[in-house]
């Protein structure tokens, strides 16, 4: 059992990457103008992203809200508090400026995600509608419409409503 569940984590993990990796290239596509090779990679990554959630599932990995808040909010602490710290000294040692733009602005925006999380445990049983709003540039996501993000500037017009 244990190396099955093993299997199912590295399955998870694979299908997760891909997920991403394609939406990447579809992206890239349609920027290039080829739309037919970004509808197979938007529909490759939609299937890959299937497979993540039911390997996911069948990992026994999914638990009651309030479970994967807590969960939500160790992963997300963990990131800004340990693994993006320690990127961005990295980065800034090997003089990557780009990449320690990306970390600084995910370590922000993971903050933000842990704090919002923490809320949402604490009021799980609120019935009121929350919406949500994410900044297409960091990720960094708000409870209102800014005038302009508070992580990377961007105007809060370009938001996107959850």
């Amino acid at each position: 059992m244990e190396k099955t569940l093993n299997n199912l984590m590295e399955a998870f993990a694979g299908e997760s990457q891909a997920n991403r990796k394609y939406t990447a290239y579809a992206k890239k596509a349609e920027a290039e103008g080829k739309t037919n090779a970004a509808k197979l990679f938007r529909a490759a990554s939609d299937a890959e992203t299937l497979h993540a959630l039911k390997e996911f599932e069948v990992a026994g990995k999914i638990g009651a809200t309030s479970e994967n808040l807590k969960d939500a909010v160790a992963g997300e602490t963990h990131e800004y508090k340990s693994m993006y710290p320690d990127f961005i000294k990295d980065a800034e040692a090997e003089g990557n400026k780009a990449a320690v733009t990306v970390f600084t602005f995910a370590m922000k925006a993971e903050e933000v995600h842990a704090r919002l999380y923490s809320e949402a445990l604490e009021n799980i049983d609120q019935t009121e509608e929350v919406f949500y709003y994410l900044c297409p540039v960091c990720g960094n996501i708000e409870k209102s419409v800014p005038e302009k993000c508070s992580i990377c500037g961007v105007p809060g017009s370009k938001f996107i409503k959850y």
